[in-house]
């Protein structure tokens, strides 16, 4: 048996209790990871709430999208991870456990200068700013790039990747704090969205590509902002999904309005991400020229107070579990 955090029903924080189950065995293809470390995302607020269910064929009750440890077994099939190797993965949930069973073609080596804590703060962030930043967006060095939310695990990911692969940051934040933060980070300018409007702000950048989670509220700013074959990407829409489309605008100045959800995808397209996170962004990670940064790590019988602590977004960062 293992200790667990459930989702006793949708609801508020104190809806999470620690319990016992049964370690999961790893099936063919499969790795079972005794984990570390696991860090804490959006998401899994989400789906606490009943608003993000798990995927069919994943455990429904167990929150948690990235962990970090060691392999404890290998099932049938596995040729590149051994019993002890240090490794962190994408999980499509189950994470907040003392064991979780993942695809082992979804694990990345840990690097020797990280711990376990760091590692469990890196896939579902890096692998959702690579994909939709890099690949959907095609960011390239020398261009310009809005993120919204620069202070959070997305965006603090998203301004190092971005700055360090060479492009122009720019993001919105919530205080003179986050901003300065953000700035630290490598940002050119955070515009603090409760004193400023970031459309009047940016007015005279053109932005070749903008990172959002907000949707409605922003839409017409950034629509604004983008630049002739400008890239606008979303993944969320938490101020609202329903916005008013100029489709003869879009056509004139040749823009891309896209964005995408990670946790449903085929196990196959997380292997090819993966690959290509490893490929990219690995070496950075190695060479220390990017890492996560982390600002409070909660025991794992605490994970109430870790989502009370997202919720209020008094942080800078990543949160992370302590397993």
């Amino acid at each position: 048996m293992m200790r667990a955090v459930v989702i006793t029903a949708p609801g508020p924080a104190s809806n999470l209790t620690l319990q016992q189950r049964p370690i999961p065995t790893p099936e063919q293809g499969e790795v079972l990871i005794e984990v570390r470390a696991a860090g804490i995302n959006r998401p899994d607020i989400l789906q606490r709430k009943g608003k993000y269910p798990a995927p069919p064929d994943t455990v429904q009750d167990i929150p948690g999208l990235e962990v970090a440890g060691e392999v404890a077994a290998c099932g049938d099939g596995v040729d590149r991870w051994s019993v002890g190797d240090r490794v962190c993965a994408l999980v499509p949930g189950g994470g907040y456990a003392e064991y979780v069973a993942v695809d082992a073609s979804h694990c990345l080596p840990v690097p020797d200068n990280l711990d376990f804590r760091a590692a469990a703060c890196l896939p579902e962030t890096v692998f959702t700013v690579w994909y939709n930043l890099f690949q959907l967006g095609k960011l390239r060095s020398g261009e310009n790039v809005l993120i919204h939310g620069g202070s959070g695990g997305i965006g603090t990911t998203a301004i190092q990747l971005a700055s360090r692969l060479g492009a122009n940051v720019y993001v919105t934040a919530g205080s003179r704090d986050k901003c300065i933060f953000c700035e630290q980070l490598g940002a050119a300018k955070c515009v603090n969205y409760n004193l400023e409007d970031f459309g009047e702000q940016l007015a005279n950048r053109s932005i070749d590509v903008i990172l959002d989670s907000i949707g409605g509220p922003y839409f017409e700013r950034n629509m604004a902002l983008l630049a002739d074959g400008g890239r606008l990407v979303f993944i969320n829409a938490v101020g609202g999904r329903q916005v008013a489309l100029d489709a003869l605008g879009v056509m004139q100045r040749r823009l891309t309005i896209t964005g995408s959800t990670l946790r449903s995808r085929s196990r196959v397209f997380k292997s090819t991400l993966r690959e290509s996170v490893e490929h990219h962004v690995w070496p950075l990670v190695r060479a220390g020229q990017f890492a996560p940064v982390i600002h409070e790590a909660f025991p794992l019988a605490q994970a109430s107070r870790a989502h009370e602590r997202m919720e209020s977004g008094d942080f800078m960062g990543k949160l992370v579990l302590d397993v």
